[in-house]
């Protein structure tokens, strides 16, 4: 017999003598012999017990009831997911998975190999793939281990035929998302509960499912039912003689959401036709509602399958990674309502005040008087006021603004930065989804530490026009310009509307004002609002494409150059109604061939489509 052989049997034989010896009571003798031991070992082995007894307390006596106990756990749906019109975003669908238990299996050697054979069969898995799986399996942490889940149904009837000793037949449920793909960042995701989520939650069942991202995750505790049990009373032989129904599956809570259903399916269908237009791969599509922070559409891709994740895993694109939160980019041009607003609160520019775009400006180089530093806008603007400049997206006019050229004064970047904070970008959002990156706003302190390297006015220059080492998730891009539409707010994102158990609300959402600039900012936002009104009135506007929308627009364009300028990232931001706005919308195109060429068009079928089918309804 092979070595490989002797192993798993041997690790079968362990764990059915394991179960029988658990099953006889312990002698007076034995728990002398233990306390005179525990004298003896002193202080190095009551420090050890003080650990396991109280550190570990939870996690072993979890893990010692489910061994000593012949349970079986009987998996509780999880709760149910929807959309603000009650749409449902996600479902439980019946499965079955199967197990190995030991305890349950024959003594002997050859039946056992016999057993592990048919189930690699009916498995269709390789049988030395399945010893060695159950060679490294931790024994410690359950007393039977998954071997598959979500068998089909002619796998059903062929076990449930055969009668496997020591192989169990478990019901349980997966998680089926409506339709697949367009919501997939919004929910996340469901895996099963592993050693590291045990040492966080000891009381879960091992092999049981838990969120592991989206709205799945940050809402776990309200999501994952209460399994039921059911107990075997067996004789000292280890046969069953009774089964006790301990307690019974109860369902997870309901979750409503804000997420606007159709719209978010609308949106990611338009993205995906744009970026195959394009023949690109990542895109991110946001849409909240300016007033309160209700989050309409969150979208990301490229995408995946909540029920086929292996099949992405290998992906390159990583469609694991939610680039709407997790994603840090430089903002190009869209940051430019920002310093506007700054620029004008500061009473560095008036709205009136014009400053001429001849296409560039020369800085003078000390070292090479001869050799003036050349910084360039995108096009020569000629003379543009504010509005002019926000319409036209002028470089030279926010290099000016933001960092002061002859007898223009600048912001500077300590003003910058102060009100980068004001507006929130040094800060998560707070949205209820996990794992959300928060943006990075540089100073001179800061790349001097990094580079050795003193702050230069061209480094002022290109975080102005949200170039250089200034960084901002899609989210805190979006949220900033809902400050800009509703006149100086700051919400929180929320997606959670409601949890609900039953008909009976347990838990509400309310607007969370993050920061309330409404006082200071009323006149700023205003000019900056007729600005982005101009970028779409104005025929030389970046997002004059909007103009016949059968609703008014505010918008604005930006394209940020990375990769050494070999590459542009696309961005669109605006907002509708532009004089009651509704929804500020933001669309990033990774790659794009054309800049804002490559977001516009898409903006302008979303926008249409909310129109129709929410505002004018």
């Amino acid at each position: 017999m092979k070595k490989s052989e002797l192993d798993v049997e041997n690790i079968l034989l362990d764990r059915t003598e394991e179960e029988n010896l658990l099953e006889v009571p312990l002698l007076d003798k034995v728990f002398k012999t233990i306390f005179f031991l525990i004298l003896i070992l002193g202080t190095v082995v009551l420090a050890r017990l003080f650990y396991l007894g109280l550190v570990q307390h939870d996690f072993y006596k979890s893990r010692a009831l489910a061994n000593v106990s012949d349970f079986q756990i009987q998996r509780a749906p999880r709760g149910l997911i929807f959309d603000r019109f009650n749409n449902l975003l996600v479902k439980n669908e019946p499965s079955v998975d199967v197990f190995l238990i030991p305890a349950h299996l024959s003594k002997n050697p050859d039946e056992q190999l016999e057993i592990l054979k048919q189930t690699s069969s009916k498995l269709q898995i390789d049988l030395e793939t399945l010893k060695k799986k159950i060679e490294e399996y931790d024994w410690g942490i359950s007393n039977k281990m998954l071997l598959a889940s979500d068998i089909s149904h002619d796998q059903l009837i062929d076990f449930s035929s055969s009668a496997l000793p020591g192989i169990e037949i478990e019901s349980s449920f997966k998680r089926l998302e409506q339709p697949p793909f367009k919501f997939a960042h919004l929910l996340g995701y469901v895996g099963r509960v592993d050693k590291e989520d045990l040492k966080s939650y000891p009381n879960l069942s091992f092999n049981g499912q838990i969120g592991k991202s989206g709205l799945e995750k940050y809402y776990d505790e309200y999501l994952a039912g209460t399994d039921g049990k059911k107990v075997f009373l067996k004789n000292a032989k280890g046969e069953i003689l009774d089964s006790q129904l301990i307690s019974v599956p109860q369902s997870g809570k309901q979750l409503q959401t804000f997420i606007d259903g159709p719209f978010q399916e609308y949106f990611y269908d338009r993205l995906v036709q744009a970026l195959k237009e394009l023949g690109g791969k990542k895109a991110v599509g946001l849409a909240l509602n300016p007033q309160n922070g209700e989050v309409l559409a969150l979208i990301s891709l490229p995408s995946f399958d909540n029920n086929r994740l292996s099949d992405f895993v290998t992906d390159s694109n990583n469609p694991f990674f939610n680039r709407a939160i997790q994603g840090l980019y430089n903002p190009g041009s869209t940051i430019k309502p920002l310093v506007a607003a700054a620029a004008l609160k500061e009473k560095i520019i008036t709205p009136q005040k014009e400053i001429f775009s001849a296409g560039y400006i020369d800085i003078p180089n000390p070292y090479k008087p001869d050799n003036p530093t050349r910084f360039l806008d995108w096009r020569a603007n000629g003379w543009v006021d504010l509005a002019l400049a926000l319409a036209k997206s002028s470089n030279i006019y926010f290099y000016e603004v933001g960092g002061g050229f002859k007898d223009q004064p600048g912001l500077g970047i300590e003003k910058l930065k102060k009100w980068w904070q004001k507006f929130g970008l040094d800060k998560k959002t707070g949205i209820d989804l996990p794992s959300e990156s928060q943006g990075f706003l540089p100073d001179p302190q800061w790349k001097e530490k990094i580079t050795k390297e003193p702050w230069r006015l061209g480094d002022t220059y290109h975080v102005a026009i949200g170039q250089g080492d200034l960084t901002l998730t899609p989210l805190g891009l979006l949220n900033y310009i809902s400050v800009i539409a509703n006149g100086g707010k700051l919400y929180q994102p929320r997606i959670a509307e409601e949890i609900k158990e039953g008909n009976q609300a347990v838990n509400q959402s309310q607007p969370v004002v993050l920061s309330d600039l409404t006082t200071e900012l009323r006149e700023a936002c205003g000019e900056v609002q007729k600005g982005m009104k101009e970028a779409v009135i104005n025929p030389e506007g970046t997002a004059h494409l909007l103009f016949d929308l059968p609703v008014s627009v505010a918008a604005k364009t930006g394209t940020a150059q990375i990769e050494s300028n070999t590459k542009i990232n696309a961005f669109f931001v605006g907002y509708a109604p532009a004089d009651n706005p509704q929804i500020a919308i933001l669309i990033l195109v990774e790659n794009a061939r054309e800049g804002s060429l490559n977001t516009v068009p898409v903006a302008k079928d979303v926008l249409k489509w909310y129109y129709i089918n929410r505002i004018r309804r």
